[in-house]
């Protein structure tokens, strides 16, 4: 229920983080991975690693954000995997101001690759698969901050853009479920990335942390990946519209 065979699965932000996880975990499962990230480097090396454990793996450069882009280098990609079963909208970046020092150049730049970002992938990759007339599954990246006003620091426009991922979910999930078209999502609490090396070498933020979290500890990426794993295969096809919490207990509090 759980293999990924023949699959085809892009995962945008692919080149490092939960990406890199996602990547190397759909590979160990079958699939054929499609590495997409706005760093060409990064998404080359992490096609290179899946090619060393012995899967399959392709790489691209794509900026989410632009339209053309999206076009133009899933086109090419498709060509190259030989389609597209599954989606993972991964990249997100986050800009992390008090809300009277964001500058609006900053709030366009967070709500243009966090939530517009992930509607052109996903359109994209649902005008393929209504074309041809063939299912897919597509896996959102949210957060618990979809769910909080809180955190640790002020972070207006990354908190909005992940809270508008989870109603973009819900929605797309409703409009394609007549074409079979599957839309999920994972709200990951902190994962022990490169993205917050900045708290983990905070004792004092990493005690706020493990305080706000039932389980006492950071998310791996590779929980975050295995939830990935059975929102893209067999064992939830009956589950669209839905957000996976892979949080340690945040959102039970």
């Amino acid at each position: 229920m759980f293999r990924l065979d023949g699959k085809r699965v892009f995962i945008t932000g692919g080149g490092g983080g939960i990406g890199r996880a996602a990547a190397l975990m759909f590979a160990a499962f079958g699939a054929h991975v499609v590495v997409l990230d706005l760093d060409s480097a990064a998404a080359e090396g992490v096609r290179c690693e899946v090619a060393e454990l012995g899967g399959a793996a392709s790489a691209f450069a794509l900026d989410v954000s632009d339209e053309a882009s999206v076009l133009s280098v899933f086109s090419q990609a498709e060509r190259e995997a030989g389609g597209l079963d599954v989606l993972v909208n991964n990249a997100g970046i986050s800009i992390c101001r008090p809300s009277t020092e964001l500058s609006l150049e900053d709030w366009n730049r967070v709500v243009s690759v966090n939530l517009t970002g992930m509607f052109l992938c996903s359109r994209t990759a649902a005008r393929s698969w209504i074309g041809r007339g063939v299912p897919g599954a597509v896996i959102n990246t949210a957060s618990i901050m979809s769910y909080s006003g809180g955190g640790l620091h002020p972070n207006i426009s990354y908190q909005s853009t992940k809270a508008g991922v989870v109603n973009l979910t819900r929605t797309l999930a409703v409009e394609w479920a007549d074409n079979d078209i599957r839309v999920n999502a994972v709200a990951p609490t902190w994962v022990r990335t490169p993205l917050i090396d900045h708290l983990m070498a905070d004792e004092g933020q990493m005690e706020k942390i493990r305080n706000l979290t039932p389980l006492k500890r950071l998310a791996e990426p590779e929980e975050v990946a295995a939830a990935m794993i059975f929102l893209a295969g067999r064992a939830s096809a009956m589950t669209t519209g839905h957000v996976l919490a892979v949080d340690g207990g945040y959102l039970a509090r």
